[in-house]
């Protein structure tokens, strides 16, 4: 936003302070004209000050028409929808009123004012739990310092660099302000500092030893982090302050089906749905913990659940979507075409539906139609995440860069000499979990998960601390003896995701970006490489709707450099690691199972077992989108899938020709 655009803002401002309503509509009319279309920020701003007079003005109709204007650019402008509330109650309709005020406080759960309004239509209506939880929120809202709710509304309003700077002034001078530093700590995570968010909230525990929320927040940053024995330590710590809260239920369930404890995760959900506590989120845990277990068909029975319950919940239909068996009937693909169209329904449930109905098209062979819906839910995913291609082969660029022969050799025998790490890694989508499964059937070897140990290290080192470099170029200058503490902390951190056999695998696809990092901690670890044609990788990843993480597949030119940079990057692992990275070709173990069983077998040093030919008959659990799939014999249908949309794929299919 322009200086002088700021100016006539805050001119615009005071007109409608003064009670000079026409005039300032006036004024928006006519900066409006000089307001370039790309600056949407601009528009939305003078379109909501114009709102805001022509409602002053009891221009009711008018103050709406600019609103919706506004919403047609940004579905989730909290203020544009306040003031919709605030336009439909002058009308005296509160069917209208209620439903803005509470979309309001979804887009933006600090705005006050709307919870203050909700509260007389609830009371009125006698919704007991919905009018304790808005005197609840209008509480915590009031008793915050008057600059930290400010920051707190910016935060919410995606204003993240104002939030922070105002967050950090108020700390100067109130350096153990609670509320100040969780603020602080949700900031950090949402830039994807964790590390960061860690450390502030393990301070506010230290500050606060049994404030539940700041204990509650340090349990979702844990889990985050993959540190699931810290959070379920916590989950049990917020259960002793309130035994009944479903809330800390839920968070100890999820803690245990991270480490693997599915029965006792089902028996807490299920003693949830008992009590008669569930809500639609409740039965989607429990189809996911299910699903881990190898329960089909009653996970399919728990996500059904959920959509019933809340008919627009994107996410319980994408659920059943995912288990990459399950086929929609023709009234569940209506019901999710309805929800996607309805105005009430999220943009992340949009998100969802969109994915799970070109899952639904797709089953039906109608692959336009198929990936018609890909596409729209993509483009809303990538229009809500930051990537950027050109920052991501500058990351690949400075790892070449770094790990050159020289230092290399100079790390080769610094690190834990631990052999037991076996790491799995590519790109998502490519066949990873069918590895894992493979090597997990084998006595001597543990399956786990996708661990992030390695993440959260690369994290850590990223960090800039004062004139120091960051990883990766920070890499020459850590003291040597550092590699092995580093190792020896690997090796403790995931002992908890084992079951007692000499070896074990850590299946995070994203540690290929970090293979130097980890040869130079952990010099005896195996790497595995697990690798897909590019067209059938690019377009599964484009059609799987991400957990978290993964923002390059949601747009094909993304993908399609994404994998280029992934190509470069591995080579020049292989160049210096000659012999030490084994390369597995998905074709090849569909079309030759056995071979490709034995040179895996083989590169790990392991001797030969048939269980890792009946690798389907492994009832461990898995929660990749793949568990339900390498449950199944191998199958080939699923390597031409993406001949299918051929015809949609031109900006793969030109990069990759």
């Amino acid at each position: 936003m322009s200086q002088p655009q700021k100016t006539d803002f805050k001119a615009i401002q005071q007109l409608i302070s003064s009670g000079r309503f026409t005039d300032a509509i006036n004024r928006c009319e006519a900066l409006l004209k000089d307001i370039q279309r790309a600056d949407s920020l601009s528009q939305q701003e003078c379109l909501y000050l114009m709102a805001v007079a022509f409602r002053l003005n009891k221009d009711y109709s008018s103050a709406i028409a600019q609103l919706q204007n506004i919403l047609s650019i940004y579905a989730q402008h909290s203020r544009a929808l306040q003031e919709l509330g605030y336009n439909f109650r002058a009308l005296n309709d509160d069917r209208l009123a209620l439903e803005h005020f509470y979309k309001a406080t979804q887009a933006n759960p600090a705005l006050l004012s709307s919870w203050q309004a909700l509260l007389p239509y609830y009371q009125a209506k006698e919704q007991l739990q919905a009018t304790e939880l808005c005197k609840a929120q209008i509480k915590k809202l009031s008793d915050l310092p008057r600059p930290i709710l400010a920051a707190t509304d910016l935060f919410y309003d995606g204003k993240i660099d104002a939030a922070e700077n105002l967050c950090l002034q108020y700390l100067q001078q109130n350096k153990h302000s609670l509320p100040a530093l969780m603020l602080l700590a949700e900031i950090a995570s949402k830039l994807r500092a964790i590390s960061e968010a860690e450390f502030i909230l393990e301070t506010c525990v230290e500050l606060a030893p049994n404030n539940a929320e700041a204990m509650y927040s340090l349990f979702k940053v844990y889990s985050k982090l993959g540190k699931f024995e810290a959070a379920l330590s916590l989950s049990n710590k917020l259960l002793n302050i309130n035994a009944e809260n479903t809330f800390y239920k839920v968070a100890k369930a999820t803690s245990l089906v991270s480490l693997g404890e599915i029965e006792d995760a089902i028996a807490i959900y299920q003693s949830v749905i008992d009590n008669e506590q569930a809500d639609a989120n409740l039965y989607l845990l429990l189809g996911h913990a299910l699903k881990t277990k190898g329960d089909k068909q009653a996970s399919i029975k728990a996500y059904q659940q959920a959509y019933m319950l809340s008919p627009t919940f994107g996410d319980a239909y994408w659920s059943l979507a995912n288990t990459k068996t399950y086929e929609f009937s023709n009234d569940e693909i209506q019901k999710m075409l309805d929800a996607a169209k309805a105005q009430k329904t999220s943009s992340n449930d949009k998100i969802h539906l969109e994915f799970a109905l070109g899952k639904a098209f797709e089953d039906k062979r109608l692959y336009k139609a198929s990936f018609e819906h890909y596409e729209k839910g993509n483009a809303i995913k990538r229009s809500e995440i930051k990537y950027s291609s050109t920052n991501h082969n500058l990351f690949i660029d400075n790892l070449i860069k770094t790990f050159m022969p020289s230092l290399v050799s100079s790390l080769v025998s610094v690190g834990h000499q631990d052999p037991s790490p076996i790491f799995i890694v590519g790109l998502p989508r490519a066949g990873s979990t069918l590895l894992e499964q493979i090597l997990a059937s084998h006595s001597q070897v543990d399956g786990t998960m996708e661990l992030h140990e390695i993440l959260s290290l690369a994290a850590n080192l990223s960090k800039k601390r004062q004139n120091l470099k960051a990883y990766p170029h920070n890499m020459p200058d850590i003291p040597k003896d550092r590699f092995k503490l580093f190792g020896e902390k690997f090796i403790a951190d995931t002992q908890i995701y084992r079951q007692g056999a000499p070896y074990f695998i850590d299946k995070m696809p994203n540690n290929f970006m970090h293979i130097g990092l980890i040869k130079s901690i952990l010099p005896q670890a195996k790497i595995i490489d697990a690798r897909r044609s590019p067209m059938a990788c690019s377009f599964s990843g484009f059609k799987q709707l991400f957990g978290d993480g993964q923002e390059f597949s949601y747009a094909l030119d993304d993908i399609a450099q994404y994998y280029q940079a992934y190509l470069r990057l591995m080579n020049h692992w292989h160049e210096v690691y000659p012999n030490q990275i084994l390369t597995v070709h998905h074709e090849d173990v569909v079309s030759d199972l056995e071979s490709q069983v034995k040179a895996i077998l083989n590169y790990c040093q392991l001797p030969y077992e048939e269980a890792c030919l009946s690798f389907y008959e492994n009832k461990r659990a898995v929660k990749t989108p793949s568990a339900e799939q390498v449950r199944q014999p191998i199958y080939t249908s699923g390597l031409e899938q993406w001949k299918h949309y051929e015809e949609y794929l031109t900006p793969l299919k030109q990069i990759f020709k």
